[in-house]
Formats: C-alpha cells, sequence, structure tokens
C-alpha cells in the first residue's frame, strides 16, 4: 500500500490502528506543538528575563564607569570647592557689615573731598535686600574739574569695599566746571537674623528675588 492510500479513510480518532503513514504524520505534529508550546510558554518567558538582565548589566557598567570618574576626579573636585570658599570668603570680606556702612560712606564722602570736590548732594536711598545681601544706593552729586573728577571715580573703585557708581551722567555748570551726578551702590552682608527673617518672609515654592 503507498503513503496516498493510507490516508484514505482513516479514521484520525483511533491512530493506533492506522496505517504508519498517518501514525507518523499525527507523531510530528504533536512533536510540532509541543516545541511550539515550550518556547512560547517557557523559552520566550526565560528569553526575556536574559533581556532584561543584559539590559541591566549594562546600565550597571555604565553607572559603575560614572562612579569611578567620580571618585577619580574627587581630589581636584575637592581642591576647586576649596577654592571656590575662598573665592567667596574673599568676596564677603569685601561686602561691609551692617554696623560698618556708616563708615563706608564716610569713605566715599571723603573719597570726594579728599579730591577738593564739592558735594551738593549726597542722599543714600531705601535698602534693597536682596537673599544674602543688601544694596544701598546714594544719590551723589559732585562739582569740580575734569581731572579730579576722575580721579574720585577712581578712587572709589579703589576702596577696601565694592562700591559702584552708575548712571553717571556730566554736564557744564555755569561757573565753567563740571558737575557729575550719579548713583553710588553700595553693597553689605546680611547678618544671620536678617538672613532667618528672609527665609521666613520668602514666598514658598521656591521663588527666587
Amino acid at each position: 500500500m503507498n503513503i496516498a492510500d493510507q490516508f484514505k479513510n482513516v479514521n484520525w480518532q483511533d491512530l493506533p490502528n492506522a496505517p504508519p503513514a498517518p501514525k507518523l504524520l499525527a507523531l510530528i505534529l504533536m512533536m510540532i506543538a509541543v516545541v511550539g508550546a515550550g518556547f512560547w510558554f517557557y523559552w520566550k518567558p526565560l528569553q526575556e528575563d536574559l533581556d532584561r538582565a543584559v539590559q541591566e548589566e549594562d546600565r550597571l557598567k555604565k553607572d559603575y564607569l560614572s562612579k569611578k570618574q567620580q571618585a577619580v576626579n574627587l581630589p581636584e573636585l575637592k581642591k576647586q570647592l576649596v577654592q571656590v570658599q575662598q573665592y567667596v570668603s574673599t568676596l564677603e570680606k569685601q561686602l561691609p557689615s551692617k554696623s560698618e556702612m556708616d563708615a563706608l560712606l564716610t569713605d566715599i564722602n571723603q573719597a570726594g573731598l579728599g579730591r577738593g570736590l564739592q558735594f551738593e548732594l549726597f542722599r543714600p536711598g531705601n535698602v534693597n535686600v536682596k537673599e544674602y545681601y543688601a544694596e544701598l544706593p546714594i544719590a551723589v552729586r559732585v562739582t569740580g574739574n575734569y581731572h579730579d573728577l576722575g580721579a574720585f571715580a577712581s578712587d572709589i573703585a579703589g576702596l577696601s569695599r565694592i562700591v559702584t557708581l552708575n548712571d553717571m551722567a556730566v554736564s557744564v555748570t555755569p561757573g565753567g566746571g563740571l558737575s557729575m551726578d550719579t548713583t553710588a551702590k553700595t553693597f553689605r552682608y546680611l547678618d544671620q537674623g536678617e538672613i532667618d527673617s528672609q527665609r521666613k518672609t520668602a514666598p514658598k515654592g521656591g521663588a527666587k528675588k
């Protein structure tokens, strides 16, 4: 009996008594079904777990290399931190404290008088309090000759404390001299009590001034 004849009138529900060819075909189909079910329910989840493990390994390697680089640079970062702290300390020393403001105003006034200038206006304005420092504007009008005005501006820049001259305007006086109008701004750092007060009154949400 050839193979085609073996499939004629096969009772698939009674395979034990079927010819060899249908039995072999049924066995092959069963093997394919078993392998397919094994792949779908066993090997596929294992492959997904393996892929996740490979991705996690890659992430951990990158994290390790990043932390290793940070550890290598740690001495240099510490050195830079010390330099920044020293720089900040130097700047803070250039800002007078609240108790030193009167002396600084006197220094500004003396800088002008020392150059033979005449003050027509010297009026401190309202203190503008920032997060860590306060700004004090001073409206200034002085008269004198060109060289003395220039020397006065240079003297202000050379003060040990930070003072800036802003919005300078120079005009000729009726007597033939020069008059300079400017806003001198000086700064002072806040004491701890003022800083604490600023933090208490600061708007919620981290808003910055």
